[in-house]
């Protein structure tokens, strides 16, 4: 008999082998042939066809395609993908970001199948049709304010996630009072000095905070000029530094989402270094 974590569930079996759990579960559940063979089983994080045998302190998780699994299922899965000790700190964790635009949208998006358990999202803008180059919104979106489109992308994604939305536009004065609850938070403005602002405002007004901020993305250049550094002991500056938009350069999708990949691993990383 083996002791298995089966959809989050400690389960003792007497099943030898995935075979005979697949058995087992479909005849326990009253699943018909046709919804069986709409079933995904996933062992240790992974989707799997093999028949497994079955060993102690396994994590197996099953879904049926097209139904959304409920919190504890979602969450085993989770963690078993990216590792009980990395999946717990990121449930606990919240981070800010602060600009929704192509930095911003790319960013909530990782940090959200990242498994981050609280996302803190502030933006005044609704979504234009420019946007749609490179920002994580859909033509349903058009209108409507980014911080409620990007919030129903997220939970569509995971309903599990804390989604709290601030719609305003981020000033010296609003600065601490908005932030008084985040540790992490991502800069991702557009506008230089509207960048240069906030991290000042965050670093002066926010002492327990720490910065990821971005510069330089545009164009089609090398993704391999894209980095992150530390620049004072709470900031962290992703991208080349020195790339701006004009004189025939834009924004454009695959520079930008690089380097929104820094600073949302940058997030996972400082979430990582934390004491538990």
């Amino acid at each position: 008999m083996a002791e298995i974590i089966l959809n989050g569930q400690s389960v003792k079996t007497e099943a030898a082998d995935m075979k005979d759990l697949k058995r087992q579960t479909y005849a326990s559940e009253g699943l018909s042939e046709d919804i069986q063979r709409h079933c995904v089983w996933i062992v240790e994080g992974f989707q799997t066809d093999e028949n497994l045998s079955l060993k102690d302190g396994m994590t197996i998780n099953w879904i049926q395609k097209g139904k959304m699994p409920d919190r504890e299922e979602m969450e085993s899965m989770l963690c078993a993908r990216h590792t009980p000790h990395v999946y717990e700190k990121a449930k606990k964790a919240r981070a800010a970001i602060a600009g929704l635009g192509g930095l911003g949208s790319n960013i909530a998006i990782m940090l959200a199948r990242t498994g981050i358990g609280h996302l803190h999202l502030i933006d005044f803008d609704i979504v234009e049709p420019s946007n749609l180059n490179r920002q994580q919104y859909m033509v349903e979106h058009l209108g409507m304010y980014k911080t409620e489109a990007l919030k129903d992308e997220l939970q569509r994604m995971n309903p599990y996630i804390e989604v709290q939305i601030d719609t305003v536009r981020i000033t010296e004065e609003n600065c601490r009072d908005l932030f008084k609850d985040d540790d992490i938070i991502c800069e991702a403005f557009d506008k230089p000095d509207q960048k240069a602002m906030l991290v000042r405002e965050l670093l002066t007004q926010c002492p327990e905070t720490t910065v990821v901020s971005g510069n330089g993305m545009a164009g089609y250049g090398d993704t391999n000029e894209i980095r992150t550094q530390q620049m004072m002991r709470r900031l962290y500056v992703c991208g080349d530094q020195s790339t701006d938009v004009g004189n025939g350069i834009g924004l454009v999708a695959p520079r930008v989402a690089a380097c929104a990949a820094h600073e949302a691993n940058k997030v996972l990383q400082l979430i990582m270094q934390t004491e538990s």
